[in-house]
Protein backbone atom coordinates (compact mmCIF):
# COMPACT_ATOMS: atom_id res chain seq x y z
CA UNK A 1 0.00 0.00 0.00
CA UNK A 2 1.37 3.39 -0.95
CA UNK A 3 1.55 6.38 1.32
CA UNK A 4 -1.21 7.98 -0.73
CA UNK A 5 -3.46 4.94 -0.21
CA UNK A 6 -2.80 5.02 3.53
CA UNK A 7 -3.67 8.72 3.71
CA UNK A 8 -6.82 8.15 1.68
CA UNK A 9 -7.86 5.30 3.96
CA UNK A 10 -7.22 7.51 6.99
CA UNK A 11 -9.40 10.28 5.58
CA UNK A 12 -12.16 7.79 4.82
CA UNK A 13 -12.03 6.43 8.38
CA UNK A 14 -12.16 9.95 9.83
CA UNK A 15 -15.10 10.84 7.58
CA UNK A 16 -16.98 7.72 8.70
CA UNK A 17 -16.32 8.50 12.37
CA UNK A 18 -17.40 12.13 11.90
CA UNK A 19 -20.63 11.01 10.21
CA UNK A 20 -21.34 8.54 13.01
CA UNK A 21 -20.75 11.26 15.62
CA UNK A 22 -23.04 13.65 13.71
CA UNK A 23 -25.79 10.99 13.60
CA UNK A 24 -25.43 10.21 17.30
CA UNK A 25 -25.37 13.90 18.24
CA UNK A 26 -28.53 14.59 16.23
CA UNK A 27 -30.29 11.60 17.78
CA UNK A 28 -29.26 12.76 21.27
CA UNK A 29 -30.35 16.32 20.47
CA UNK A 30 -33.75 15.04 19.31
CA UNK A 31 -34.16 13.12 22.55
CA UNK A 32 -33.29 16.21 24.59
CA UNK A 33 -35.63 18.30 22.41
CA UNK A 34 -38.41 15.80 22.96
CA UNK A 35 -37.90 16.03 26.73
CA UNK A 36 -37.95 19.82 26.57
CA UNK A 37 -41.07 19.88 24.39
CA UNK A 38 -42.84 17.28 26.55
CA UNK A 39 -42.29 19.50 29.57
CA UNK A 40 -43.69 22.51 27.68
CA UNK A 41 -46.68 20.39 26.62
CA UNK A 42 -47.32 19.36 30.22
CA UNK A 43 -46.57 15.68 29.61
CA UNK A 44 -45.02 13.41 32.19
CA UNK A 45 -44.30 9.75 32.83
CA UNK A 46 -45.20 7.32 30.06
CA UNK A 47 -46.80 10.07 27.96
CA UNK A 48 -43.58 12.07 28.01
CA UNK A 49 -41.48 9.00 27.14
CA UNK A 50 -43.76 8.18 24.21
CA UNK A 51 -43.57 11.78 23.03
CA UNK A 52 -39.76 11.78 23.19
CA UNK A 53 -39.71 8.63 21.03
CA UNK A 54 -42.05 10.27 18.53
CA UNK A 55 -39.74 13.29 18.23
CA UNK A 56 -36.74 11.02 17.65
CA UNK A 57 -38.69 9.02 15.06
CA UNK A 58 -39.76 12.21 13.26
CA UNK A 59 -36.15 12.76 12.21
CA UNK A 60 -36.33 9.77 9.88
CA UNK A 61 -39.02 11.31 7.66
CA UNK A 62 -36.57 13.35 5.58
CA UNK A 63 -33.00 14.59 5.60
CA UNK A 64 -32.22 17.56 7.79
CA UNK A 65 -33.86 19.06 10.85
CA UNK A 66 -37.05 20.44 9.31
CA UNK A 67 -39.08 17.30 9.98
CA UNK A 68 -38.28 17.48 13.70
CA UNK A 69 -38.95 21.20 13.81
CA UNK A 70 -42.31 20.78 12.04
CA UNK A 71 -43.39 18.07 14.50
CA UNK A 72 -42.62 20.17 17.56
CA UNK A 73 -44.16 23.28 15.96
CA UNK A 74 -47.34 21.39 15.06
CA UNK A 75 -47.63 19.90 18.55
CA UNK A 76 -47.06 23.26 20.21
CA UNK A 77 -49.69 24.86 17.97
CA UNK A 78 -52.19 22.09 18.77
CA UNK A 79 -51.76 22.67 22.53
CA UNK A 80 -51.39 26.47 22.27
CA UNK A 81 -47.85 26.45 23.67
CA UNK A 82 -46.41 29.93 23.25
CA UNK A 83 -43.00 29.33 21.63
CA UNK A 84 -41.87 31.16 18.49
CA UNK A 85 -40.17 29.42 15.58
CA UNK A 86 -36.99 31.25 16.57
CA UNK A 87 -37.19 29.94 20.14
CA UNK A 88 -37.66 26.36 18.96
CA UNK A 89 -34.77 26.59 16.49
CA UNK A 90 -32.53 28.25 19.07
CA UNK A 91 -33.34 25.49 21.55
CA UNK A 92 -32.52 22.90 18.87
CA UNK A 93 -29.11 24.53 18.35
CA UNK A 94 -28.41 24.77 22.08
CA UNK A 95 -29.39 21.14 22.63
CA UNK A 96 -27.18 20.02 19.75
CA UNK A 97 -24.23 21.65 21.52
CA UNK A 98 -25.24 19.96 24.76
CA UNK A 99 -25.59 16.60 22.99
CA UNK A 100 -22.10 16.91 21.49
CA UNK A 101 -20.65 17.76 24.92
CA UNK A 102 -22.38 14.74 26.46
CA UNK A 103 -21.07 12.42 23.74
CA UNK A 104 -17.54 13.76 24.06
CA UNK A 105 -17.67 13.32 27.85
CA UNK A 106 -18.63 9.65 27.34
CA UNK A 107 -15.45 8.93 25.36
Amino acid sequence: MTTFDKREEGFERKFALDEEMRFRANARRNKLLGQWAAEKLGLSGAEAEAYVKSVVAADFEEAGDEDVFRKVRKDFDAKSVNQSDHQIRRTMEELLGKAIQQLQAEK
